[in-house]
């Protein structure tokens, strides 16, 4: 499984449960301050059409193309204000944009990077922070409505792309670069096997000699980079000078 693959099947997933909600869950609030569950559908839409357009080599006009803001989340806020609709239409609008995206994604050159929030990343690191996205909007949606949204193989990706990007969190909290390395317990479902690999299967980010580590399992390890989870709440284990300042610097997405 490439992560191409890996994006479409967490597409899929939240597809399937998208598929099955009322009017009325639609326009209930989600997990994301002040947005419906339609508005962040909507979200994931305007973002998959800019991958689209970056994979494409083509100027975005609408969505989040068309607004203006200092920061990303004050642009992508503009954007769902202006373009609000229907949920029929919200749905139909990303189920066209993320089949569109993978396949432009899937048909770039694999060593050309494409431009991005933070700057030049090559096809398959914009594939894993859609991935990532999707995941963490996942639980955006399940969690107000109660809806089961279990801990997957795929988040060995949403690991990777957080340590992966830990500088560039560090640099946002004022702090210099360092070596971190990260064990985590993957889910209980993560193995070749199933259920059981319960408990004997870690992955591993960063040298193995780092000074500073974090412990814990994949699953808070991914929801506090994903800032959906307090890092006081989690179950995460930072040691060494530097492993708690990364604790809270973790983050999958820019500022």
């Amino acid at each position: 499984m490439t992560i191409f693959d890996d994006l479409a099947a967490e597409q899929e997933r939240l597809a399937e449960i998208l598929f099955g909600l009322d009017e009325a869950q639609w326009m209930s609030a989600s997990g994301a301050p002040g947005w419906t569950i339609a508005d962040v559908v909507l979200h994931l839409a305007q973002s998959e059409e800019g991958v689209k357009a970056t994979a494409s080599h083509q100027q975005l006009r609408t969505g989040l193309g068309s607004v203006a803001g200092d920061t990303m989340d004050g642009r992508a806020a503009a954007a769902v204000r202006m373009e609000r609709a229907a949920p029929a239409e919200v749905f139909a609008r990303w189920q066209r944009a993320r089949q569109a995206a993978l396949a432009a994604v899937r048909a770039a050159h694999p060593d050309e990077p494409l431009e991005w929030v933070t700057g030049p990343v090559k096809p398959a690191t914009l594939a894993t922070t859609r991935l990532a996205e999707h995941w963490a909007h996942g639980l955006d949606i399940t969690g107000p409505l109660g809806i089961k949204f279990p801990d997957t193989e795929r988040l060995r990706h949403v690991a990777w792309l957080a340590h992966r990007t830990l500088p560039y969190a560090l640099s946002l909290a004022g702090q210099p670069p360092v070596a971190v390395r990260c064990e985590l317990t993957a889910p209980d479902n993560a193995g070749p096997d199933g259920p059981a690999l319960r408990g004997t299967d870690t992955w591993r980010f960063g040298p193995a000699d780092a000074e500073s580590t974090i412990t814990g399992t994949a699953g808070d390890f991914c929801r506090v980079a994903a800032r959906r989870l307090d890092p006081a709440q989690s179950g995460l284990r930072a040691a060494g000078p530097h492993g708690a300042t990364a604790v809270r610097a973790l983050r999958t997405y820019a500022a």
